[in-house]
């Protein structure tokens, strides 16, 4: 005969195992609960909240004009009129660095969402058909890779006039053979599933077969892939812009905000000025690293929370 107490005891020594089996959970709560148990990845989502919110009231939260000069401040430290000091043409920092998170991120979403689209497509014709077609795209998607990516990037931006739209499309065009790659391994693995094997039986087109069916059975590697991919592609907008090859100004970015504050005697007489935008670029992409990190564990089903 158990006692009570014996119950409890034993129900307690392996509680993971024993909540998992509850009727009600299902997969997303499951996905929830171990995403939460990582602390860096709540972390990341907390910050990336509160920068992707202060970025689009921008308008409402900067305190002045982000073009705004007054060459009568420049290189003002922190203080009450400058909260975050001024930079070299008297401009408000903290102003330009709200308004320069708009223009980051806009590059980093913009240039995702296109290399994701490119490389979902490439990669799940290449592994759905396989064959010849497989052989095609996955030589070009060696020659693409193969290709020196910071050089190229420099290459283009040089070639085309620096904007933001030739950034975009220069970063998406380029930045899709890793999901090509991750894409085409999922759909090897998933074609000859019962569920696609049924619906090839019932007629139904390949197209729908493949995003209609296997697609979102592969949307977790394409999400986790997407935001590790978005922190890389700001910190690389930033170092193109610190080259002078990326945003121009007068609109802000935290690269050109970097580039123009590159002069030695600035940098040592208005230590604020390259602090303020580093830290932010720093920030971002550690906040979408611990977010793609805590996402891959909770897409892993061989993880357990």
């Amino acid at each position: 005969m158990t006692l009570p107490n014996q119950v409890e005891l034993t129900n307690r020594a392996n509680p993971i195992e024993d909540h998992q089996l509850q009727p009600h959970d299902s997969i997303w709560r499951v996905m929830l609960r171990k995403y939460m148990s990582n602390k860096l990845a709540v972390i990341g989502a907390i910050l990336l909240f509160i920068i992707i919110g202060s970025a689009l009231f921008a308008p409402w939260l900067a305190p002045q004009d982000p073009s705004k000069q007054v060459l009568l401040d420049k290189l003002s430290p922190p203080g009450d009129k400058y909260i975050l000091g001024a930079d070299n043409l008297g401009r408000d920092t903290l102003s330009r660095l709200l308004y320069g998170a708009r223009v980051s991120l806009l590059v980093g979403f913009a240039s995702v969402a296109g290399s994701i689209f490119i490389g979902t497509v490439v990669g799940a014709v290449a592994g759905y058909y396989g064959g010849k077609l497989d052989a095609v795209l996955m030589r070009f998607v060696d020659a693409v890779i193969s290709f020196p990516s910071l050089f190229l990037l420099i290459t283009l931006v040089t070639i085309f006039e620096p904007s933001l739209f030739t950034l975009i499309a220069v970063f998406a065009i380029f930045g899709w053979t890793g999901t090509a790659r991750l894409v085409r391994g999922e759909f090897l693995s998933l074609r000859s599933a019962e569920f696609v094997l049924a619906a090839r039986t019932l007629g139904i087109r390949n197209t729908r077969i493949i995003f209609s069916h296997i697609l979102p059975n592969a949307m977790g590697p394409i999400i986790v892939s997407a935001t590790l991919g978005i922190g890389g592609v700001i910190l690389a907008e930033a170092a193109l812009s610190y080259l002078g090859l990326g945003i121009q100004p007068p609109i802000p970015s935290w690269g050109n905000m970097l580039q123009s504050a590159q002069n030695p005697q600035v940098m040592l007489g208005a230590w604020w000025y390259p602090l303020f935008p580093g830290f932010m670029i720093l920030i971002t992409v550690l906040a979408f690293n611990f977010v793609g990190d805590g996402l891959r564990d909770a897409f892993d089903p061989k993880i357990n929370d």
